[in-house]
């Protein structure tokens, strides 16, 4: 297994390469045990501080969490904001992408977030989460 680095400041996590090495020390965590699927993400906000997510599966897909949401609403809870870069990485599929219902999630939190993605010859692409879902649900506001 590969050493997980704690959640924090990070100092070579700059880097896209260095993001995306953090994230996939954390696929061990990953809990799939009936697809088989692992994904990690570690979130990175604009004060350096990373925070990561690894997917958990459940018996009932539905009841399931993707990574990017593990990591976000874990940052979230922990009082963080303004995030900046996501490094998502799995086992076996080279890049991974977020799902519908991540990107929804991840645009309402971070519209300006910038996806650190693994392309199949392992190096680092990086995308604007905007381009995967250009015309978001964002404009609900309830009627007061």
């Amino acid at each position: 297994m590969g050493r997980v680095r704690r959640v924090g400041r990070v100092a070579d996590a700059r880097t896209p390469a260095s993001l995306l090495e953090s994230a996939r020390a954390l696929l061990p965590r990953s809990v799939a045990p009936y697809s088989r699927f692992r994904v990690a993400a570690l979130l990175e906000a604009a004060d350096a501080t990373t925070h990561p997510g690894v997917n958990v599966k459940s018996a009932s897909f539905g009841l399931s969490m993707c990574a990017e949401r593990n990591a976000l609403f874990g940052a979230l809870s922990r009082g963080a904001s303004r995030f900046q870069r996501l490094a998502l990485v799995s086992e076996s599929l080279r890049p991974v992408l977020p799902c519908g219902a991540c990107r929804q999630v991840l645009l309402e939190h971070a519209p300006d977030l910038r996806l650190i993605l693994e392309r199949a010859d392992g190096s680092p692409e990086e995308i604007r989460l905007a381009e995967l879902l250009p015309r978001p649900f964002s404009d609900f506001r309830p009627k007061t």
